[in-house]
């Protein structure tokens, strides 16, 4: 399962990469060209959805998809801790405080 979600995953990617670099920019005619807007709203002019459009989010759905459902097959297939603060180093025992540590002997000479 987890095979197969990543294949989808990366032809997904690639497909989403192939179809928003074929898109043409919303200022692409002669007026973007020199700063001009063909409309007075606030982020230009808003066309009809073309096919492109429509591909790249539904691609771009895919892919989120995609990135979440391999994201929790690893955390749940993984047998480990999810967060570093699960997992817990074992513990250094230290010596009773009323002991005293063993010297090392004295070199001789």
């Amino acid at each position: 399962m987890y095979v197969l979600v990543t294949v989808i995953h990366v032809v997904v990617c690639i497909f989403l990469i192939i179809v928003v670099l074929l898109q043409s920019g919303k200022a692409a005619d002669l007026a973007g060209a020199f700063g001009g807007m063909g409309s007075q709203t606030a982020f230009g002019p808003r066309g009809s959805a073309t096919l492109l459009s429509k591909a790249t989010t539904v691609s771009a759905i895919i892919f989120m998809c995609t990135s979440l459902a391999l994201s929790i097959m690893i955390t749940r297939g993984s047998g480990q801790a999810s967060t570093i603060l699960e997992r817990s180093a074992p513990a250094k025992q230290s010596a009773p405080a009323g002991t005293a540590k063993p010297q090392p002997a004295p070199a001789k000479k």
